[in-house]
């Protein structure tokens, strides 16, 4: 039987994909921080009548995480969705802050990911979906240190499908736009300061973007498609907004446009 690891799910897209590759016969290795907080995901896996192997993994603890592959077994695909984010500009940011994105969000990633690759090399076949973001793609006001952790993980992950290609490996991304989950509730807030209105007409415009975001479970049919589908590609996105969001950045070779767009946000 296939085996997947998917990580932070919990909650949102991470929750939505267990469940829904165990629908489709896939063997689920479902990580979560904390074990207490696993009850939404235990109760939508009853609901659905599946069963997943959920275990505890703090994604940034690097022996955790190799404990965790050593003990699950071959893996044939592992989804990395566990994420933080983080609203602050550059100026607001501690180095503490700025660490603890890229710890959770690409440096964790590389590691899982470095972990899994051995195997599915020697097995000449395997899937690695990462969750990114729209944000991944165009950098965005007050969200510096999560975009750049984001920017990093598609680097990483753009750089590495090539050479790992020949192998049988397949890397994708899947880039989602907003999305209703839990995930804002935990994003740290810089103080003000002297960007006060600027940090207010953003949180202002992020509100009204998460009021009419892409339901969790819709965001997540894109993330098992990535993971299973036999014509893997490796950039997708979750939604139309998704789409005309992410094709700002990657036609947009002066990069004028999106500034002209993001800029006005701030105003």
């Amino acid at each position: 039987m296939t085996l997947a690891i998917v990580t932070g799910t919990s909650s949102g897209i991470g929750l939505h994909t267990a469940v829904g590759l165990a629908q489709r016969g896939v063997s689920v290795v479902a990580t979560v921080r904390d074990p207490a907080r696993a009850e939404a995901l235990r109760s939508a896996a009853s609901d659905a009548g599946v069963e997943l192997d959920i275990r505890a993994l703090e994604v940034t603890d690097a022996e955790a995480a190799r404990a965790l592959v050593e003990a699950v077994g071959p893996v044939d695909i592992l989804v990395n969705n566990a994420g933080r984010g983080a609203v602050g500009t550059l100026e607001q940011l501690t180095d503490e802050q700025l660490q603890e994105q890229l710890e959770t969000n690409y440096l964790s990633v590389a590691r899982l990911t470095r972990l899994v690759l051995p195997g599915m090399r020697e097995r000449r076949s395997g899937r690695i979906v990462t969750v990114t973001s729209v944000g991944g793609v165009i950098g965005q006001p007050f969200s510096d240190a999560y975009c750049a952790s984001k920017f990093a993980v598609e680097g990483l992950m753009q750089s590495l499908a090539p050479v790992v290609a020949p192998f049988g490996i397949d890397v994708s991304i899947v880039e989602p736009a907003a999305v209703a989950s839990s995930f804002v509730d935990s994003v740290h807030r810089a103080t003000p300061g002297p960007y006060a209105a600027q940090q207010q007409a953003y949180l202002d415009r992020a509100a009204a973007s998460f009021a009419n975001a892409q339901p969790a479970d819709e965001a997540a049919e894109t993330v098992i498609e990535a993971a299973t589908t036999d014509d893997p590609r490796f950039r997708w996105q979750t939604s139309e907004a998704a789409v005309r969001f992410a094709g700002l950045s990657i036609s947009d070779l002066s990069g004028a446009r999106v500034l002209d767009v993001t800029s006005n946000w701030v105003r």
